[in-house]
C-alpha cells in the first residue's frame, strides 16, 4: 500500500481539524470537501470571503459544501489575535496597528488559528510562496521545545525496498536551510527523528551523509558532518533516546546497504540500515530527493515542515486538489504527537 494510503487511514481513526487558508483558490475548496467526504478531518476551515469562496466553489464545481468558511477579517477572531500578535513581537517593537495590517494577511491568521488550538493544523501554499509560509509559520508558531530552527523533509516512498528493507525513507533538510551548521544539523536530524517516530511509529535509524564514511577522506567540508554525528549520538546517549545513529560520517552506500556498511564501518550502530538520511547541506538534498523521485521511481511527498510547535505545512503552487488532501492527511498525523 502506497504510504499516503497508510497516513490517510491513520488520519481517519483521530478526530481532528485544520485550516486551508487560501480560499480563493478553486482547488482548496475541492480539496476541502474531499477531506470531509473521506472522513480525513473532522473539521476544515476555509478563510475567505463569502464572495472569494463563491466564486472558487463554481469554478470547482462545488455546489454542497462540506466545509466551514470564515471570512477571517471580519470576524470575532481578528481583534483578539491581533493583540495577541502584537504581545508576541513587542520585542521586535511591534505596534497595535502594524499587528492588525499583518492578521489580514490569511497565512498568518491561520497559523494563529493553529496556535490558538481553533484548529490543528494548516495546510497553505497553492498561492502563496514558501518564504511567505515559512515566515508565517516561523513568527507566529515557532518552534518546538528544545528545537532552534524550522526544518523540512522528504517522505521518500520508494518503489522497492531498500537493502535494509524500508519501504520509507526521510531525506533532510531538502527544503528549508541552504547551509546549516553542525549544531543546525542536529536539531534537523531531532526534528527528522520525531516526525519519523509521529508518522511511523518505529524507531528512527540516522544516518548523517557525506562523501567519506569513517574518515576515509579528509576535506574541510566534512568538520561540521562529523561534529554533527558526534554532537547527536552525545545527546541520544545522554537523554536515553530510542533513536539508533552512527557517531560517524557515512557515504550513502554505508548508510543504507548492510553488507556495504560490514566492509566499511565494522561496527556501526546503524549497520547500513538508516531510514533518515541527514545531508550536509540544501543542495545535497534537493538535488538527492528529485534524483531518486526521477530515476528510482520514489513517490516524494514534501516538503514536510518539521520542529514547529504546531504543524504547518508548505504546498507547490503546481498543486492538485488531490496533491493537497495529501498534505492535509500528514499534517493531521503530525499533530497526534502535538
Amino acid at each position: 500500500m502506497p504510504v499516503i494510503e497508510k497516513l490517510i487511514e491513520k488520519a481517519r481513526s483521530v478526530n481532528k481539524s485544520l485550516v486551508l487558508p487560501e480560499g480563493h483558490d478553486p482547488r482548496v475548496v475541492a480539496a476541502a470537501n474531499k477531506i470531509l467526504d473521506q472522513g480525513i478531518a473532522k473539521k476544515v476551515i476555509v478563510i475567505g470571503t463569502e464572495a472569494e469562496i463563491s466564486a472558487s466553489c463554481k469554478e470547482a464545481g462545488i455546489n454542497n459544501r462540506k466545509f466551514q468558511s470564515l471570512d477571517f477579517a471580519n470576524s470575532d477572531y481578528f481583534e483578539p489575535y491581533a493583540q495577541e500578535f502584537c504581545e508576541l513581537r513587542k520585542k521586535k517593537n511591534m505596534v497595535i496597528e502594524k499587528a492588525r495590517e499583518i492578521m489580514h494577511d490569511r497565512i498568518f491568521a491561520g497559523c494563529m488559528m493553529t496556535k490558538k488550538g481553533l484548529v490543528d493544523g494548516m495546510v497553505a501554499g497553492s498561492i502563496a510562496s514558501t518564504p511567505d509560509m515559512l515566515r508565517g509559520a516561523f513568527t507566529v508558531i515557532g518552534t518546538m521545545p528544545g528545537i532552534k530552527i524550522g526544518s523540512s523533509c522528504f517522505i521518500m516512498d520508494l518503489a522497492k525496498p531498500s537493502p535494509a528493507g524500508d519501504d520509507v525513507i526521510l531525506y533532510a533538510d531538502s527544503g528549508v536551510n541552504p547551509d546549516p551548521n553542525a549544531e543546525q544539523l542536529v536539531d534537523i536530524a531531532m526534528a527528522t527523528a520525531y516526525t519519523y517516530r509521529t508518522l511511523f511509529a518505529t524507531t528512527p535509524r540516522i544516518g548523517f551523509l557525506s562523501f567519506s564514511t569513517y574518515g576515509s577522506a579528509d576535506h574541510a567540508i566534512l568538520d561540521k558532518i562529523r561534529a554533527a554525528a558526534k554532537m547527536m549520538t552525545k545527546k541520544v546517549e545522554d537523554e536515553k533516546l530510542d533513536i539508533i545513529v552512527d557517531d560517524q560520517e557515512l557515504q550513502g552506500d554505508a548508510a543504507l546497504v548492510p553488507s556495504v556498511a560490514a566492509k566499511k564501518c565494522k561496527g556501526s550502530k546503524l549497520g547500513g540500515t538508516a531510514n533518515i538520511l541527514i545531508f550536509p547541506d540544501l543542495n545535497c538534498g534537493n538535488i538527492c530527493y528529485k534524483i531518486t523521485e526521477r530515476l528510482a521511481g520514489a513517490a516524494a511527498y514534501g516538503p514536510i515542515l518539521q520542529g514547529l510547535a504546531k504543524p504547518v505545512n508548505d504546498l507547490s503552487r503546481g498543486c492538485s486538489a488531490d496533491d493537497i488532501v495529501g498534505v492535509a492527511a500528514i499534517t493531521i498525523c503530525q499533530s497526534l504527537a502535538c
